[in-house]
C-alpha cells in the first residue's frame, strides 16, 4: 500500500503565524514527508510565508540537500523575531499603544501606508533599528527563500505550494500556484498586505492584499487542476488554524468585540471552503458528479477527502488578542511555536 497522500494548509494571522512554525517544525521534525506523500502546501499572509519555506525545504532534500525542512522554517522566524533591545522596545511600544487605541483610552488616527507621514515613520524605523530582516518583509524573504534556485528542483513529482490573495480592483481571489510558475516573493508579500500596514503589491499588473480577505488559507485549490497541475490530488488535508474556531460566552467589551470578529472574519472564507468539501464528498459518496459538474465548478476529486486539523490550544487562545498579531516580542513567539510543536505531537499520535 503506498503512502497516504496529504496536503498542508496554514491559515495566516500576523505574527501568531508562529504557531504554524512550531507545528510544521513538529510535523517534518517526525519525518512525515517518509511517512505520508505530501503532495501540497498552501498557506496565506505569514502562512503564506511559512508554508514556502517547509515547500523549498522539500524541493532541497529530493535533490540530496541534508537540512532538516525544519531548519529552514525556524531560520526565518528568528530572523523575523525582535532580537536587540531596541527590537524589544519598539515592538512592545508598537503594540502597547495599538492595546491602548483598542481599549478606547487612546484616539485613532487613520493613516494610509501610501501617505508621506506613513512612509517617513516606516523610514524613520528603519534607521533606528537598522536590522532590514526585521523591518523589511522582501528582505527577509529574499534571505530565506532564493525562488530562482528552487524553479529547476521543481516538477510534476514535487509538492505544489499555493499562495492566497485579493484583487484590490476586480474584488476577485487569486491563488497563486508554483505549478502555474507564478508564486514568487511578489506573491508572498502580495499575501501579506494588510492595507492598514502595507500598500498595495503590484504582480503583473494588478494589485493585490492581504489573502485574509480570499482564501484563508487556499483549501479547495488543492482539488482544482488548474491551481494544482496534473500531479495526484490529497487524500486528506490538513488545517493548521491559527484564528480561533469558537469562543466562550458573547463578547461585551470593545477590544473583546474586535477580537471576536477579526476571528471570525479570518474564518470566513475557509469555512465556505469547508462546506464545498463536504459538498463534493457528499456527492461523492452519492455518486452523484457528473463530468459537467467537474469542468464547471474545476473539481477533479474522484474520492472523498478527510480534513483534519491542528489548532491552538485553549489556554493559549485565551492569552491572544488582535494586538498580539502584530508582536513579534521574543517571549510571544517563542509561546506560539511551543504551542504548535505540541499541538502537532498531539495531532500526530492520533493520526492514522
Amino acid at each position: 500500500m503506498g503512502r497516504r497522500r496529504v496536503a498542508i494548509a496554514c491559515q495566516g494571522g500576523g505574527s501568531q503565524c508562529a504557531f504554524v512554525a512550531g507545528a510544521l517544525k513538529t510535523l517534518f521534525g517526525a519525518r512525515i514527508q517518509d511517512r505520508y506523500q505530501v503532495v501540497g502546501l498552501s498557506g496565506t499572509s505569514g502562512g503564506a510565508f511559512t508554508a514556502a519555506l517547509a515547500w523549498a525545504g522539500i524541493l532541497k532534500q529530493a535533490h540530496g540537500d541534508s537540512t532538516p525542512v525544519e531548519d529552514g522554517i525556524l531560520a526565518c522566524w528568528k530572523d523575523l523575531t525582535a532580537q536587540t533591545s531596541r527590537e524589544v522596545a519598539f515592538d512592545q511600544c508598537c503594540v502597547g499603544l495599538l492595546r491602548l487605541v483598542e481599549r478606547g483610552y487612546l484616539p485613532s488616527f487613520a493613516t494610509s501606508p501610501s501617505s508621506a507621514r506613513f512612509r517617513l515613520f516606516s523610514q524613520l524605523a528603519s534607521l533606528y533599528i537598522s536590522r532590514p530582516a526585521f523591518t523589511d518583509l522582501r528582505a527577509l524573504l529574499v534571505r530565506h527563500l532564493d525562488f530562482e534556485s528552487l524553479a529547476p528542483l521543481d516538477g510534476p513529482d514535487r509538492p505544489t505550494l499555493l499562495i492566497g490573495a485579493v484583487d484590490v480592483i476586480d474584488g476577485t481571489f487569486k491563488t497563486f500556484s508554483s505549478w502555474r510558475g507564478d508564486v514568487g516573493v511578489d506573491a508572498l508579500l502580495a499575501s501579506a498586505a494588510i492595507p492598514t500596514l502595507f500598500p498595495a503589491v503590484r504582480v503583473a499588473g494588478h494589485a493585490y492584499w492581504d489573502g485574509i480577505f480570499s482564501s484563508n488559507p487556499p483549501v479547495l485549490a488543492f482539488l482544482q487542476r488548474a491551481y494544482f497541475g496534473p500531479g495526484p490530488l490529497p487524500e486528506e488535508i490538513w488545517i493548521i488554524q491559527v484564528n480561533r474556531a469558537s469562543h466562550e460566552g458573547v463578547p461585551d467589551k470593545p477590544a473583546d468585540i474586535f477580537d471576536r470578529r477579526n476571528h471570525l472574519a479570518g474564518n470566513l472564507s475557509l469555512q465556505h471552503e469547508l462546506k464545498t468539501i463536504e459538498l463534493v464528498n457528499f456527492l461523492l459518496g452519492q455518486r452523484a458528479i457528473t463530468d459537467e459538474f467537474r469542468t464547471r465548478f474545476g473539481l477533479d476529486a474522484s474520492a472523498e477527502v478527510k480534513v483534519r486539523f491542528i489548532r491552538m490550544s485553549r489556554a493559549l487562545e485565551d492569552k491572544l488578542d488582535y494586538p498580539s498579531k502584530l508582536s513579534r516580542e521574543p517571549v510571544h513567539i517563542a509561546r506560539l511555536i511551543a504551542d504548535g510543536e505540541n499541538q502537532a505531537r498531539l495531532f500526530l499520535a492520533e493520526a492514522p
